[in-house]
């Protein structure tokens, strides 16, 4: 897979900005033809009691499949959103074991040592289409089955059906993200495989109906978001190599 190509902008006022309505991915649009065509069948049928329902649904399935532009920082240092949705937790914990033990590949995972870890949660109501926080190889992408608890949840991140994703940046640092289903996601949809070089806020994949994303800082990096902010994919920093900044934040 080629890197993200797009418009390149910047802050002297290069390129070019305007609101549209956002695409919507095409994972979305299979459902929305779906709905749209039973709430079609029951107005020729002059059931309006079913008809005008499902109609508003299917455009809440598009809504829910969109998948706008996003603007990426540029920086050799910088980890990205790889989600949009709400910083729920901040804590150090041990890797998932699937990014730690050999694989068979020859390609290392992370280090055994506890990291820093961010969890984003998304709620049905935010873009559900996820990217790459740096660029690199991806290096594994691992599938492994679960229950549907809810996401938020610390527990979830051993618990849920979920994916790991290992991305190697081009000086060796791994950074290591996780996809959790909920209790309204059922499908995990990737859009990488190893091997696939990936530029930054590149999309990777996206979870249906409600989910979370875990971001495993490498040691020595500490986040530059805090416990309740929103934060946007390919978009908010979540955190600079090397970094170890104090931050705090004052809720209103």
């Amino acid at each position: 897979m080629s890197p993200m190509s797009g418009e390149i902008t910047d802050n002297r006022g290069r390129g070019e900005a305007g609101w549209h309505w956002p695409s919507v991915h095409p994972e979305g649009r299979k459902y929305a033809l779906i709905v749209a065509g039973a709430a079609l069948v029951f107005a020729l049928l002059a059931w309006e009691t079913f008809a005008w329902p499902l109609g508003f649904l299917s455009l809440c399935v598009l809504a829910f499949f969109r998948d706008p532009q996003r603007v990426t920082p540029q920086g050799d240092n910088l980890i990205i959103a790889p989600a949009d949705g709400l910083v729920t937790l901040i804590r150090r914990v041990d890797p998932p074991r699937e990014l730690v033990l050999d694989d068979g590949t020859g390609a290392p995972g992370l280090g055994s040592a506890p990291v820093t870890r961010i969890s984003i949660f998304m709620s049905v109501f935010d873009v559900h289409i996820n990217r790459a926080p740096v660029g690199g190889t991806v290096r594994r992408v691992v599938y492994i089955p679960g229950r549907f608890l809810n996401a938020d949840l610390d527990k979830a991140s051993e618990e849920n059906e979920r994916q790991h994703i290992l991305i190697e940046r081009s000086d060796g640092v791994r950074i290591g993200l996780t996809q959790i289903a909920g209790l309204i996601a059922r499908r995990i949809v990737p859009f990488i495989k190893p091997g696939d070089i990936l530029a930054a806020g590149q999309r990777v994949g996206l979870i249906r109906f409600g989910s979370r994303v875990d971001v495993y800082l490498p040691e020595g990096t500490e986040p530059k978001v805090v416990l309740g902010q929103s934060v946007i994919a390919g978009e908010t920093v979540l955190a600079e190599l090397g970094a170890e900044p104090v931050i705090e934040g004052i809720t209103h």
